[in-house]
């Protein structure tokens, strides 16, 4: 009933991996790592492995981060909405109704959320393996690894699937889950190159530490999430359609958001009491006053709290004892608008078409410029908010750490960074939201785009430095082992790796660290900075988010997906 005789995992297992999605995604995953194997392979005609030995190291690296990241960005896709998807099709009452028991349904839940990601790590072990004969890593290290790697994605799916018995909505447990996972991501991967120098040691700490503490967090929240699905809220058919938010702040525990009081206004203002007043956005009305809200602050609450919990130890370290790592801490708030921005308008206009009102919608008088422009100033209203709260640290070391003062053209293109990512994001969801049917399709693409864009395009260039720059010494020993044909090569992959350096221009990550930062102070590093790659990054982001508000108000006066 738990694992051989579970319906719920036989069921999900049946529909998700005999799709064509899960085929492809299969094939795509693979033909990136074999091409990553190929492009990296030593152009060389004879092989020196006691030389070549840190290269092959560097390569396994490589691919263990890789896939680690990957795992942790795609765990919470596939497990966030196991139960909140349940919820939103109406059909959670029947899964509790049903004989099986809550430990049957969340094992189920897991395993099968989980099946395809595991399939696409296993998948990828052959291909890996055929860097075993560079030398520098062991196959015991090789297995070790993988095994450390199915922990992690097997405990990154049960937080998610936590959150999807906590939420009823996907898109608040796919964020409330990435909030979560990320630092811990981030922490492995840290320990992970910290001790790459021993490879056996680094093995033997993350053996002994992971794996109990996996088990441990695993066992906990799976019993967490049984209970929660024994004794649920008020899941009748409609009754969680529209949240009563002055019972939810009567109710709520520890951060409680006021909206008729500053700064909770900001994002979250209070329902209209009044009658709207002439030459007013009635969907920006009513997007920032009932749409975004309809579900209650729950997420908000949380995401506020995680968030400046996790800014406390970065600011402080970031900003005031080592101001040069101030780029670090931006990079951070860049972060969380990446996760959280997109929430608030990848529904915008895929939830008129799945309540059937996008064509009534436009049948009023309203333009389509004011439908889109109140949906997008929307979204973005609450979103920059929240960023903004993790922005008052940077003011006020502006104030009191002296470093920043000659500095301040370096803090108000930081913040112009930020201001023109929140924009992109919002504007990136609700292009996806107009051109999907789903909100769950658009949230999803929405994050995929943003991911190539910031961080793709920043890990392209991580392995072209790393596989297509040529080699440093160019003494005369070096090119009696390479073969002619690699002489010619090179120069092709010198331009192979300029190629990569200057598509990071489009990353917001890449811009911070093109701004200059000049720090008067000892052992600190100064950051010299390039004001043209900045420039180009703006010209490109702001002319990349008129392009796409213009497509959108096209497509909408060619009625683009209005009826079905």
């Amino acid at each position: 009933m738990y694992l051989l005789e579970n319906p719920v995992l036989q069921r999900e297992l049946l529909v998700n991996l005999r799709t064509v999605r899960a085929f492809l995604l299969l094939l795509a995953y693979q033909i990136l790592l074999a091409a990553i194997v190929y492009f990296a392979w030593p152009q060389v005609e004879r092989l020196d492995l006691s030389s070549d030995q840190e290269a092959a190291r560097r390569l396994f690296d490589l691919f263990f981060l890789g896939q680690f990241v990957l795992a942790s960005l795609m765990a919470p896709s596939f497990a966030s909405g196991t139960l909140t998807g349940e919820k939103e099709r109406k059909t959670y009452e029947m899964l509790l109704a049903s004989p099986l028991k809550p430990g049957a349904i969340v094992i189920g839940k897991l395993f099968a959320s989980l099946a395809h990601l595991a399939l696409l790590i296993f998948t990828s072990l052959p291909i890996v393996m055929l860097c075993l004969p560079l030398g520098g890593v062991s196959l015991y290290e090789l297995l070790a690894a993988y095994a450390i790697l199915m922990v992690a994605v097997a405990t990154f799916g049960m937080i998610s699937v936590a959150c999807s018995s906590f939420f009823q909505r996907t898109s608040a447990s796919l964020v409330v889950s990435y909030l979560l996972i990320l630092p811990i991501a981030l922490a492995g991967a840290f320990i992970w190159q910290m001790l790459g120098e021993n490879g056996g040691l680094r093995l033997l700490v993350l053996l002994v530490t992971v794996p109990p503490l996996a088990g441990a967090t695993i066992v906990l929240l799976s019993l967490y999430t049984a209970r929660t699905l024994l004794y649920p809220n008020d899941v009748g058919s409609e009754g969680k359609d529209v949240v009563d938010l002055e019972k939810e702040a009567r109710e709520a525990v520890g951060l409680v958001i006021q909206r008729d009081q500053f700064p909770d206004r900001l994002f979250a203002p209070p329902k209209r009491t009044q009658l709207l007043e002439d030459h007013r956005n009635p969907v920006y009305d009513k997007e920032i006053h009932s749409e975004i809200f309809a579900q209650g602050t729950l997420m908000l609450r949380l995401v506020i709290q995680i968030s400046m919990f996790l800014a406390i130890p970065l600011m402080a370290v970031c900003l005031y004892f080592k101001p040069q790592y101030a780029p670090f801490y931006m990079a951070y708030v860049i972060l969380f608008n990446v996760l959280v921005g997109p929430v608030f308008s990848a529904g915008s206009i895929t939830s008129e078409r799945e309540r059937e009102t996008l064509d009534l919608l436009l049948t009023t008088e309203i333009s389509p410029w004011m439908i889109l422009s109140g949906k997008l100033v929307a979204g973005f209203r609450v979103s920059s908010v929240l960023t903004g709260f993790l922005l008052w640290p940077l003011l006020l070391a502006c104030v009191m750490v002296p470093y920043y003062w000659t500095n301040w053209l370096s803090v108000i293109a930081y913040l112009s960074v930020i201001l023109v990512t929140c924009v992109t994001t919002s504007m990136l969801a609700l292009f996806c939201s107009v051109m999907f049917r789903k909100t769950s399709h658009s949230l999803m693409c929405t994050y995929l785009v943003i991911i190539a864009l910031f961080c793709g395009t920043l890990a392209f260039d991580y392995f072209a430095q790393l596989a297509f720059a040529p080699p440093v010494d160019t003494s005369e020993t070096q090119y009696e082992v390479v073969s002619s044909t690699t002489r010619t090569v090179e120069p092709r992959l010198s331009a192979v790796a300029q190629v990569s350096r200057d598509l990071t221009v489009v990353s917001p990550f890449s811009a911070l660290w093109d701004v200059p930062l000049k720090v008067d102070l000892d052992g600190a590093k100064d950051n010299d900075g390039n004001w043209a790659r900045f420039g180009v990054y703006m010209a490109l982001a702001i002319g990349m988010n008129f392009f796409m508000f213009i497509t959108m108000v096209w497509l909408f006066r060619t009625r683009w997906r209005v009826a079905y």
